[in-house]
């Protein structure tokens, strides 16, 4: 139990074996240290460093020989903290060059990959809060009328997401969806749901936001094809907004 608790602090399977052995030990040179430890005499003195550096073992000298001894073990809590700090420090450096990072990755080529399963669906999906940036939005086109349950309760739950990530969303039903449905999607705020202007009864559905353009297929077992291509996105978006303009609302 303690090994695993200082290992989460910080320190190395070797460092925390030769701390306990000194807490036991006391004052010792290194013989007893490396015999109690079962450390290699070839390491113990780059570990007994390593403690002295995070403070958790100081030394003396008698008669030209060093004598370590273990600081108390309050002591780890300051060095958790120490190490707190450097670590808030060092995010705040990173997040600072994370934009120049950023900068240096190449641009996202074409490509298309298909997910399996409601799994895969939820994946397709999360892309969105990867991709997308508060105030930008996304769309789809053609749900089915008749979901399994478990799929309503999830939409619920990613629609609070949705409201707290600050992404916005249109959505078109087919027509003999029930009006419930779309009363509780207009409920959460940024979500447009209107029923499809036209009474087209197809086997897939359609999703699209920048430069992603999604193809769903449902089922007992759905299919989500993702396209990542500019073209193939644009004209998706072109295609949804000529039947958005002949909706209306539906209101909550």
């Amino acid at each position: 139990m303690e090994l695993a608790l200082l290992r989460e602090a910080g320190l190395t399977d070797g460092e925390i074996k030769v701390y306990l052995a000194l807490l036991e030990l006391g004052d010792s040179t290194t013989g007893p240290i490396v015999e109690k430890s079962t450390i290699s005499r070839s390491i113990i003195y780059q570990i007994l460093e390593n403690l002295i550096q995070k403070g958790l073992v100081s030394y003396i000298i008698k008669e030209q020989t060093k004598y370590f001894q273990a600081a108390q073990p309050e002591r780890i809590i300051d060095y958790i903290e120490e190490r707190e700090q450097k670590l808030h420090a060092i995010k705040e450096k990173v997040e600072h060059f994370l934009p120049q990072l950023l900068q240096k990755q190449p641009e996202e080529k074409s490509e298309v990959r298909v997910f399996e399963g409601f799994k895969g669906m939820i994946e397709v999906h999360e892309h969105t809060y990867k991709r997308l940036q508060p105030g930008e939005e996304y769309f789809y086109q053609g749900i089915i009328p008749d979901q399994p349950k478990h799929f309503h309760a999830y939409w619920k739950k990613d629609h609070r997401r949705r409201v707290n990530a600050g992404i916005k969303c249109k959505l078109l039903f087919h027509p003999n969806t029930d009006k419930t449905v779309l009363q509780n999607r207009n409920s959460y705020k940024g979500c447009d749901a209107r029923y499809m202007p036209l009474q087209i009864d197809t086997p897939v559905w359609f999703c699209g936001y920048k430069n992603i353009a999604v193809i769903g297929i449902p089922g007992k077992k759905p299919i989500n094809i993702e396209i990542m291509r500019q073209e193939v996105a644009d004209s998706f978006k072109a295609y949804f907004q000529a039947l958005w303009k002949k909706t209306k609302p539906i209101g909550t």
